[in-house]
């Protein structure tokens, strides 16, 4: 996924060999734990009882969190903190918020709610210090490590959570039951953490600390605006399209299955990525193949409403709407970020497209609320056509020969 040129034999680089498989093992541990966690922390708080209004000021509080915490969190890898050490401290902090949230739900909303910020602030890092490690390696060892095969562990890893999830968590029951699990996952992912991390990838060339920290290049933060952008068109689907899909009277089992369906396609793109020419892998074409895709299944779904024969390949598009586009952001970070700001620029695709993502969402729930599912997903194309926008412009704004 980049054009640097391999390291000399006898480097520091060199003297530690990227594994792809222990890569893949510290995306799959942590993907894991987050497919558990979405689909079924709602569940969870809904069985304590708790006023849907609670609910959702709960379920709100991590993306406010994440907005605030990602970017300086990962940036601290460029003032020397290793990844390994964000991934364990951050899954430990996991653990133990999770293990004491039965017993504060107990005592107070506001104590399980301080446990929800930390818990958030602790994930934060997670995946954008892995994709560090991850993108590093790729520039060191190209011909060796497959960005996008790798990350594809963390979505196969999701997907078999969510569909393992609710088996295992009905077998062990009580109110307990998912915090107790996802106690265990992170304590897992720490272990994983401690033994793996940083063999993939030593720290990078950090900026002298006397002077100013490198800033972005323009192409850059424009880059990861029309990512944003994109993956913010994804709100509509995320929030309303199960309810909007039950409403037309689709079945519990095939919303599952047009879940399941999205998710499947993103692991292909991520098995075949590499088998595509060379300048369908740059980043702007990628970035600009997800925002057509969005566009697309935004105006598909708007008329879809029950309809499968439409429904299963507007949801086989989340492979370029999802995937292509997160794979054109990491490819621009990984070539257009300068040494010393790596993990800043990590930390910043995470906060914009959780910013973006954010207000995209409750923009969402007052449409749907007024105009219901039909104007909803179509309200989403705009933001798509922003996002290629942006990407064109980002294109006009590179030297020749680096990024295509």
């Amino acid at each position: 996924m980049s054009s640097y040129p391999p390291p000399k034999a006898g480097s520091p680089s060199a003297a530690a060999e990227p594994d792809p498989l222990r890569l893949g093992l510290l995306y799959a541990v942590v993907f894991v734990e987050i497919g558990v966690a979405m689909p079924f922390m709602p569940v969870w708080l809904g069985a304590l009882g708790l006023d849907p209004g609670l609910i959702g000021l709960l379920l709100a509080l991590p993306i406010a969190t994440k907005i605030v915490a990602t970017r300086p969190l990962t940036g601290l890898i460029d003032r020397g903190v290793r990844p390994r050490t964000l991934l364990a401290a951050g899954s430990l902090t996991l653990a133990a918020t999770y293990a004491l949230m039965p017993s504060a739900a107990g005592i107070a909303v506001v104590l399980l709610g301080l446990l929800v910020v930390l818990n958030a602030a602790a994930q934060a890092p997670l995946v954008p210090s892995i994709d560090y490690l991850t993108l590093a390696a790729a520039r060191r060892a190209p011909r060796r490590i497959d960005y996008a095969r790798i990350r594809m562990f963390g979505s196969v890893a999701f997907l078999l959570a969510n569909l393992a999830g609710g088996a295992l968590l009905g077998a062990l029951g009580g109110q307990v039951a998912v915090p107790l699990l996802l106690t265990g996952l992170a304590l897992l992912a720490a272990l994983v953490a401690l033994g793996a991390g940083e063999r993939a990838a030593p720290r990078e060339p950090r900026p002298s600390a006397d002077g100013p920290p490198p800033r972005l290049p323009r192409m850059l933060r424009l880059t990861i605006g029309a990512a944003a952008l994109i993956q913010a068109s994804h709100a509509a689907i995320y929030a309303f399209g199960s309810l909007s899909w039950a409403a037309h009277g689709v079945s519990a089992p095939w919303i599952g299955v047009l879940w399941a369906v999205g998710v499947g396609a993103e692991i292909v793109l991520f098995a075949g990525l590499a088998r595509l020419p060379a300048r369908w892998r740059s980043p702007f074409r990628l970035l600009a193949l997800g925002g057509l895709a969005a566009v697309t299944r935004a105006v598909g779904l708007s008329v879809a409403e029950g309809n499968l024969v439409l429904l299963v390949p507007l949801q086989m598009l989340h492979a370029l709407t999802f995937g292509a586009t997160h794979l054109g952001a990491m490819n621009a970070v990984s070539n257009f970020a300068p040494d010393g700001a790596r993990g800043r620029a990590q930390g910043t695709v995470g906060a914009t497209t959780a910013l973006v993502s954010a207000l995209a969402t409750l923009a969402c729930g007052t449409v749907y609320g007024a105009f219901g599912g039909a104007a909803t997903f179509l309200m989403m194309a705009p933001l798509a056509l922003a996002g290629l926008a942006l990407t064109g412009l980002a294109r006009s704004t590179t030297p020749a020969g680096r990024g295509g």
